[in-house]
């Protein structure tokens, strides 16, 4: 599942189970080396337009964007050995980790407060309950990011479902060449045709304006620039198309 990509082992949290646990946040950011790409709500794509190029997939039936972090599977050219990152932007995919929020079964708009288990401790960290079970202001801030990025991140779906609705999605692929003549093809995504763009009716601009969304589209064509820059962070790369 996508939206578990960095947690091995997640587990719902329990007011009883984990009353004396504590959560250790990763001290780097190297639990994300082994992804190329995370997905973006479209409040993000004017600070991530500025260090990732961003595209869409498909993905369950639903047209998620995402920001690339590498050209190859398993790279994310943006963390150093080090485990530091190397942008001046990190998603909020990324921030939210070792939380993550779950759908309650059968229960609508209902969700589960869920942490990786890898990243709990009953040493040190920072405490998720106080003495008598309630939330600490540390989990009552995880939870409302999460609520809030949720909320946000459906909203992106919609956005995402228009422009396939208004056909403004067209197949593309990023390839680059390096200096031994070899080449690197990022596989097929998506990304809006601005001819089609152009071509819309006044009432369907018209839509995409008054919701907010013309701003979103122009921040995602202005990063598809970014390929040769993301490239260039792979060593060796003669040119990118």
């Amino acid at each position: 599942m996508a939206d578990l990509l960095f947690y091995s082992e997640p587990v719902a949290l329990n007011r009883d189970q984990h009353k004396s646990m504590k959560i250790d946040p990763p001290k780097d950011y190297g639990f994300t080396r082994q992804t190329n790409s995370v997905a973006l709500a479209g409040v993000e794509f004017a600070e991530a337009s500025r260090n990732f190029p961003i595209v869409f997939t498909r993905s369950a039936g639903q047209v998620i964007p995402v920001a690339v972090l590498g050209m190859r599977d398993e790279e994310n050219l943006f963390v150093d050995s080090d485990g530091r990152w190397q942008a001046d932007y990190i998603p909020a995919f990324v921030r939210r980790y070792p939380f993550v929020l779950a759908n309650q079964p059968n229960e609508q708009d209902q969700f589960l407060v869920c942490v990786d288990g890898s990243a709990m401790s009953a040493e040190t960290g920072n405490e998720l309950f106080d003495a008598d079970g309630q939330e600490t202001e540390y989990l009552a801030t995880a939870t409302r990011f999460m609520r809030e990025y949720h909320q946000r991140f459906q909203q992106t779906v919609e956005f995402a479902k228009k422009l396939d609705a208004l056909g403004l999605l067209t197949e593309r692929n990023a390839r680059v060449t390096r200096e031994d003549e070899s080449a690197v093809v990022l596989g097929q995504f998506l990304s809006v045709d601005e001819q089609a763009l152009m071509r819309l009716t006044t009432a369907n601009v018209d839509e995409l304006f008054r919701a907010g969304y013309m701003g979103w589209i122009y921040a995602h064509l202005i990063s598809l620039g970014l390929f040769p820059a993301l490239a260039r962070r792979m060593g060796g790369v003669d040119a990118a198309a």
